[in-house]
């Protein structure tokens, strides 16, 4: 007996044609497994559409319990369109929705977690050899339907993996795996054969759309090697997995995150609590890079980035809970991440990374370092030139 576990996204599902070839891929899977789980996404646009349509029904101040089971119809959508589609082509299947599939979740409403999953009524349908297909992106808490975020059916694929013991995972989605560089910004951008959790975590989080970064925390935390490859072919794609063959490779890959902004918090009292007290008040909003320094007044200052999106909503927080703070922003900024195990072992990678953006003339504003990456913050209108540059400097291309 052999389980696969496949994630197909919404690009792969974007229209009546794109299903039926689905389909037919899932049923070539018969011939290698006995067992097969499909978790899908929305139709492209869906979940948009829907968002769209709720604003326009009922204003910018949305209930998020309505919100989330409405949203929760575009995954079930997908899921009925290509049960349908498999019983046209004489294969047995089963659409189940979120809670039928026993996902359960806690947290809040548009960004639950997985808490565990009852995996009998699965079982109980594979045994019919029948195959499961189950929307992503949803669970259910005390009969009410969460989301999970977006790309909350990558994370779902992955729990499910795990939870099904399945011998093979697969995030299926429009590109062909996990590349160096964004190809669209990066012509002589390279697709990695194998890519550590810790590299792939840190380039989700960093702006790469490919994986959500909470599926791979997952994956990491259970061990479930997984592949992300293309619906469109069938060519091998990139393997997730703990450790690589390469390990010689020093900067895996390069990512950039457009659309931040700066804020500067100055005249903050330079005692114990005092930036607790201004976080506190930003607890809900998804902050990044921080970097606190003190100036010659003995005061601190707190800088750190967001999304432009969250930027007057963040704004208003500090000024209602701390009006007697000083204030400064940017706005228009990329941050551009460097990634890769090897600098675990090597020095000089902060040095080259600054010194090649210098001789491109691309200025830094913020810096942040962990132990496999190095991130900072520069002006939108560089990013492509910055990306480049370093891809070059660090032969990502070879």
């Amino acid at each position: 007996m052999s389980l696969i576990v496949q994630k197909y996204g919404g690009s792969s599902l974007a229209t009546p044609q794109h299903i039926q070839r689905v389909a037919n891929r899932i049923q070539k899977l018969q011939k290698d497994y006995s067992e097969i789980v499909i978790v899908v996404s929305a139709m492209k646009g869906i979940t948009d559409q829907l968002i769209n349509l709720a604003k326009k029904t009922a204003g910018n101040k949305l209930k998020a319990s309505e919100l989330d089971a409405l949203l929760a119809t575009g995954e079930n959508q997908s899921s009925h369109l290509l049960a349908l589609a498999l019983h046209q082509i004489g294969s047995k299947a089963k659409a189940l929705n979120g809670f039928q599939a026993g996902i359960q979740v806690e947290g809040n409403h548009g960004n639950a977690k997985i808490q565990a999953i009852d995996i009998k009524k699965i079982q109980k349908s594979l045994k019919k050899e029948e195959i499961i297909i189950i929307p992503g992106f949803q669970g259910i808490n005390d009969g009410k339907i969460y989301t999970l975020g977006r790309g909350g059916s990558d994370l779902t694929a992955i729990a499910l993996a795990s939870a099904l013991k399945a011998d093979k995972c697969q995030i299926l989605t429009d590109v062909d795996g996990v590349y160096t560089a964004d190809p669209k910004l990066v012509d002589k951008s390279k697709k990695i054969e194998e890519i550590s959790y810790d590299e792939m975590l840190e380039l989700s989080s960093s702006g790469s759309k490919v994986m959500q970064s909470r599926a791979v925390e997952v994956a990491k935390k259970f061990a479930i090697d997984f592949e992300v490859s293309s619906s469109f072919n069938e060519r091998l794609g990139t393997l997730v997995k703990k450790d690589t063959k390469m390990e010689e490779v020093i900067i895996r890959g390069v990512s950039a995150e457009t659309e931040q902004s700066r804020i500067t918090v100055s005249e903050i009292n330079d005692t114990p609590g005092a930036g607790a007290s201004l976080l506190e008040s930003l607890k809900d909003t998804n902050i990044d890079m921080i970097v606190v320094n003190v100036s010659p007044t003995k005061k601190r200052r707190i800088s750190f980035t967001l999304h432009e999106d969250l930027l007057t909503k963040t704004l208003q927080a500090i000024k209602e809970k701390h009006p007697d703070l000083d204030l400064e922003t940017e706005k228009h900024l990329s941050k551009i991440s460097i990634v890769g195990i090897g600098m675990r072992s090597h020095s000089g990678i902060a040095h080259q990374m600054f010194a090649t953006l210098g001789k491109a003339k691309i200025n830094i504003g913020l810096v942040s370092t962990s132990e496999i990456k190095i991130s900072v913050t520069i002006d939108e209108k560089d990013t492509q030139k910055a990306m480049e540059s370093l891809h070059n400097a660090f032969e990502l291309e070879k």
